[in-house]
C-alpha cells in the first residue's frame, strides 16, 4: 500500500512519461493476465475527472489495467453518487489519495458560462443539474474584470472548480474527514493541458 505521497509521485512520474511520449502501459494485456486480474482490484489512487473524451487518467498518467480507481463526470464536480465512490475506494482498497482532475478548455465551465451570460436561454434539466454545481465557481469570477475576458475567466473557473470539488471531498463526507483527520487519505487537485498533455498538482 502506497502512502498519499508515494502515490503522488508514481502519478507524477507516469505524467513525465506521457508528456515525453515514453508511456510504458501502451500494450495488451494478455487473455491470462486478464484473467488474473478478475478476482479482485488493488488500485493506488482515486481519480475524480472530467468526461471530456481527451482526458483519459489511465493514460494521462501512464497507468495500467487496474492501478487507478476512476471517477469521470462532466466538469468534475461532486453529487453525492461521487461522494460515495469515493468511500467506497478509499475505505475499499485503501486508497491513501484523490485527485480532482480538471482540464483546459473544459466544455462543462464554458456551459455555465453560457447558461449565466444567457439567462434566457437555458440548457436541458439534466445538464442543468451539472451546471447549478458548477455555477459557485464562475459566479463570483463574473463579477470581476474577467467578465470582459472570456478565455481567461473559463481559464480562472476551471481552477475554481477544483478547488470547489477537493473542498467538497474534504468537508462533505464524514467517512473522508474521519479518513483525512487520521492521515489515511489527501485530497488534491490538479489541472490537465490539452495543449501539453501536462498535469499540474495545486498546493492548497
Amino acid at each position: 500500500m502506497l502512502t498519499a505521497q508515494e502515490a503522488l509521485e508514481r502519478l507524477k512520474i507516469g505524467n513525465e512519461r506521457f508528456v515525453s511520449g515514453e508511456t510504458t502501459h501502451h500494450k495488451q494485456l494478455s487473455h491470462q493476465e486478464r484473467a488474473e486480474m478478475a478476482g479482485d482490484q488493488n488500485p493506488f489512487a482515486i481519480v475524480l475527472g472530467c468526461s471530456d473524451s481527451r482526458v483519459p487518467a489511465e493514460m494521462v498518467f501512464d497507468q495500467g489495467l487496474g492501478d487507478l480507481f476512476v471517477i469521470r463526470v462532466a466538469g468534475n464536480v461532486v453529487a453525492p453518487s461521487q461522494v460515495g465512490s469515493v468511500e467506497f475506494a478509499a475505505e475499499r482498497y485503501d486508497c491513501a489519495v484523490v485527485v480532482v482532475l480538471g482540464h483546459s478548455h473544459c466544455g462543462a465551465i464554458q456551459a455555465t458560462i453560457d447558461t449565466l451570460m444567457n439567462p434566457a436561454s437555458p440548457p436541458s434539466q439534466n445538464l442543468m443539474s451539472i451546471v447549478n454545481r458548477v455555477r459557485p465557481s464562475v459566479e463570483t469570477l463574473l463579477q470581476t474584470e474577467l467578465k470582459d475576458d472570456l478565455a481567461k475567466l473559463c481559464k480562472h473557473a476551471v481552477r475554481s472548480n477544483v478547488f470547489a470539488s477537493v473542498n467538497q471531498l474534504r468537508h462533505g463526507s464524514a467517512v473522508l474527514e474521519n479518513l483525512i483527520a487520521k492521515g489515511k487519505l489527501k485530497v488534491v487537485g490538479a489541472e490537465y493541458s490539452l495543449e501539453t498533455g501536462e498535469v499540474l498538482f495545486f498546493d492548497f
